[in-house]
């Protein structure tokens, strides 16, 4: 089995080898959940109506929800997986979004971004996979513009007793076994879960937003705390 935590490049290689079983992935780690805990993220972002930034864009389902929430933005959308963002573009394409999303190639901890470019930058997901994830935040800090929000949406190990006592189960036993069954690569499903443990609760993440200069960090918990999104604004100087 490969252990790929052992360099970001086998990371690399990972999500290029998930690429086209990536929406079933994250639906099967959130037992469906990603796809409201995704829109309340966006829903973070009310009121910024200038261009905004997806960090770790995946497949594009965030980008595509910003629009959807508010069509006048400008979106735009990084990722390190060329298969991700092949994936990213075709849905975009299908939604006819190829005038307002803008995709490209680049990480997370050197974001291809000039200073203070964007009203708001988000990561859904992405963070725990990122080894240096001070850096990655202080890059959304940087490529915000001043009074900008920065916004993490993140799997979280729970508080809840009952929730935290299920947690474990399915995610070393049970999820391993069915994401091996199905796409043949048990690694793959270990390394995920396994990812979420690694770092676990919401105010590992808060402080990690306030060592790069966000002010007003706040964190939200969702179903039973397994997963949380936060977010903090740049300051002024």
């Amino acid at each position: 089995m490969t252990n790929y935590f052992l360099h970001p490049d086998s990371v690399r290689k990972l999500f290029d080898s998930v690429a086209p079983r990536y929406d079933f992935l994250n639906h099967l780690l959130s037992l469906r959940r990603d796809i409201s805990w995704r829109r309340r993220a966006v829903l973070e972002l009310n009121g910024i109506n200038g261009a905004v930034l997806d960090i770790a864009t995946g497949t594009g389902d965030v980008p595509i929800e910003m629009v959807r929430q508010h069509p006048e933005r400008k979106v735009f959308g990084v990722d390190f997986s060329e298969p991700m963002l092949r994936g990213a573009h075709r849905k975009i394409l299908e939604k006819g979004l190829l005038e307002t999303v803008a995709l490209s190639l680049g990480d997370a901890i050197s974001l291809p971004f000039r200073d203070n470019t964007f009203h708001a930058t988000l990561i859904a997901f992405g963070l725990r996979n990122i080894l240096n994830k001070e850096q990655a935040v202080s890059e959304m800090v940087r490529v915000v513009k001043e009074g900008g929000k920065v916004v993490v949406l993140e799997f979280t190990f729970p508080k809840n007793r009952v929730m935290r006592s299920l947690y474990p189960v399915y995610f070393r036993r049970i999820l391993p076994w069915m994401g091996g069954m199905i796409s043949g690569d048990r690694g793959a499903y270990t390394y995920l879960p396994e990812s979420v443990f690694k770092f676990r609760y919401a105010e590992h993440y808060e402080e990690i937003m306030k060592q790069a200069g966000l002010k007003e960090v706040r964190s939200r918990r969702l179903t039973g705390g397994i997963a949380s999104i936060l977010s903090g604004i740049k300051k002024r100087t």
